[in-house]
């Protein structure tokens, strides 16, 4: 990769990663189901009156909306408000690869390699290891959520192999364009409509902040480059990179939330990027290793 493209890879993982710290900012003043609805309502409008739809069928774009955007961020959000950091939340979201990779087995009738396995297995220990360290700041409820967020993410995995290869920034303005609806109306029904009005009386600048950053440098601009970088070089030299979000967003909760770095958490986090190596780069070869002169 050239360097100025690397170091743009590099920037979008850091939005990315500090995108963690941003949700848990407007959390404090947004309820988590309105505020996954305006995220995408913004993001949706108005990209959708510039861009083409997608060439597939709308059927799967509606179902990329809902896994990719309403279910996951919906959940994601509700557990971050309901009980796990900011920085654990970005490592433990990490798990859809290996979700995606058991639906794929179960569903797709591919065979899981034996990396992918043993990645699995050391993704898992480390989510073991958040679950037997909850403590009043990470509740099993919040973590139960973002699990099930990492789900929603791995199912739209599969939807999008099925889609195939279209342009990304589209797929994710028309993909927003699903989400707002089904979010904006659980909203009304668990949160109360008088939230709304609650919203426009409180909110302050942080919460407009956060809102801004979670549609623009996070949802279009993230996605607008990324789609750049996909078409310039294979996805096996772009991919890696996303590993440094979950660094970045544990990174930058402890500097900005003050989140505690304890060592189970270092743990966790060397068990599940572990995990994501094995399961990207495979084990290292007796060959691999003299080449490198390991």
């Amino acid at each position: 990769m050239k360097g100025r493209d690397i170091l743009l890879a590099l920037v979008v993982v850091s939005v990315w990663g500090f995108n963690f710290v941003v949700i848990k900012i407007g959390l404090q003043e947004l309820p988590p189901i309105l505020f996954a609805a305006l995220r995408f309502a913004l993001a949706a409008f108005p990209a959708v009156l510039f861009l083409k739809r997608p060439r597939t069928s709308m059927k799967l774009v509606v179902l990329f909306g809902l896994f990719m955007f309403a279910l996951q961020f919906g959940l994601l959000f509700a557990g971050m408000h309901l009980g796990i950091p900011a920085g654990l939340a970005s490592l433990v979201l990490q798990v859809h690869v290996f979700i995606t990779i058991a639906l794929a087995v179960a569903f797709l009738g591919e065979t899981a390699s034996p990396a992918q396995i043993a990645g699995a297995t050391l993704a898992t220990a480390g989510l073991g290891l958040v679950a037997f360290n909850l403590t009043g700041s990470t509740t099993l409820t919040g973590l139960g959520l973002v699990v099930l967020a990492a789900c929603s993410w791995a199912i739209a995995n599969l939807v999008t192999k099925r889609i195939g290869t279209v342009d990304l920034l589209s797929l994710v303005a028309w993909g927003s364009l699903v989400a707002p609806l089904p979010l904006l109306l659980l909203s009304a029904f668990v949160e109360g409509l008088d939230v709304y009005r609650q919203v426009y009386e409180t909110v302050s600048w942080r919460g407009l902040f956060a809102l801004f950053y979670i549609v623009y440098p996070t949802t279009l601009l993230g996605f607008s480059v990324w789609s750049g970088l996909l078409a310039r070089y294979p996805a096996a030299t772009v991919a890696p990179f996303t590993l440094l979000v979950p660094i970045v967003g544990m990174l930058s909760a402890a500097l900005v939330l003050g989140e505690p770095l304890e060592p189970w958490k270092l743990g966790a986090a060397a068990l599940v990027v572990s995990g994501l190596c094995v399961n990207l780069f495979g084990w290292p070869s007796a060959a691999r290793l003299r080449r490198t002169g390991g």
